[in-house]
């Protein structure tokens, strides 16, 4: 078969410029110049007929031509990638991670070492943030994400819920003589008690989230910190089942009620769906469905 294809080296540059949106910073990536960049770029638009960027002062933009072509040239490389590492030796280099903190510091953390001793010739990296990242276009292989599954453009494979519920020290419940029904909870200090699971979870437990009775702790942001402010005795936290069982199972926090209350999402693990070959995510994936599978039939 004739393939038709463009320059490769043009459309490599093509896809670092569309990806980085900046001839500079994807010069830095290539090892190139700046003008070699531009060059690049000239040439496949000749070669195409059309722009494929609109240049401003500042910043280029994708033209509706470039927006065609930019993920799909991204998940040509992605697999060609994948490939040629199959080729050389499977699962192996950086598997790059992104997820909220709360997973990372309460569940990633507990249980990696586990994966690290099953690969050791691949490296981890992880990014905690919450911000949502395009794994379509940004250089990261894998998301693990709280939602519905519903991600146009990723395979998403369901690890647990986040049914949540009050967690706090055994310390602190002993010293207002135990928590025996939810209204026991105001005896102690509510972390982040503007928080709708706080109500959510006391219509779940047939009684009445009465913010006056409420005794205020601070809002922290994050279920990370409310756990550590927990652990510490600071107060009772709503936090996640499934991400602070390790703190339970150790005796270091206690679920006093059985009830949980849910928004109807779960976690998730997200790839694009290119790289559903690739030996290092399948290996996480395998991993950690495994690692999760209790969980699931809980």
């Amino acid at each position: 078969m004739a393939w038709d294809l463009p320059p490769l080296g043009a459309i490599r540059v093509f896809e670092a410029v569309a990806r980085r949106s900046s001839f500079t910073r994807a010069a830095e990536e290539l090892g190139m110049t700046q003008a070699a960049v531009s060059y690049q770029i000239k040439l496949l638009e000749e070669r195409a007929g059309t722009q494929l960027f609109i240049r401003k002062a500042r910043s280029i933009v994708l033209t509706e031509a470039g927006e065609r072509l930019a993920p799909r040239a991204t998940s040509a490389f992605s697999a060609l990638s994948d490939a040629w590492l199959a080729t050389k030796d499977g699962a192996s280099g950086v598997l790059s991670i992104t997820t909220v903190q709360t997973f990372v510091s309460n569940w990633l953390t507990v249980h990696l070492g586990a994966f690290q001793l099953m690969h050791p010739n691949l490296a981890v990296k992880v990014d905690a943030s919450n911000h949502l990242v395009d794994l379509l276009r940004e250089d990261l292989d894998i998301g693990i994400r709280t939602g519905n599954g519903q991600w146009p453009g990723l395979s998403a494979h369901y690890l647990f819920k986040t049914d949540y519920t009050p967690m706090l020290s055994p310390r602190l419940a002993e010293s207002v003589g135990g928590i025996n029904c939810p209204e026991d909870l105001y005896k102690v200090t509510l972390l982040c008690p503007e928080d709708p699971w706080w109500r959510t979870w006391f219509e779940a437990a047939g009684a009445t989230f009465d913010p006056v009775r409420v005794k205020p702790g601070p809002n922290l942001g994050s279920q990370a910190y409310d756990a550590m402010a927990a652990l510490t005795d600071q107060g009772a936290a709503i936090l996640t089942r499934n991400i602070h069982s390790t703190f339970l199972a150790k005796g270091h926090l206690v679920q006093p009620f059985d009830i949980t209350g849910s928004d109807g999402v779960g976690y998730w693990l997200v790839h694009a769906e290119s790289r559903r070959n690739a030996p290092k995510v399948k290996a996480f994936r395998d991993w950690i469905l495994a690692r999760t599978a209790e969980l699931r039939a809980d």
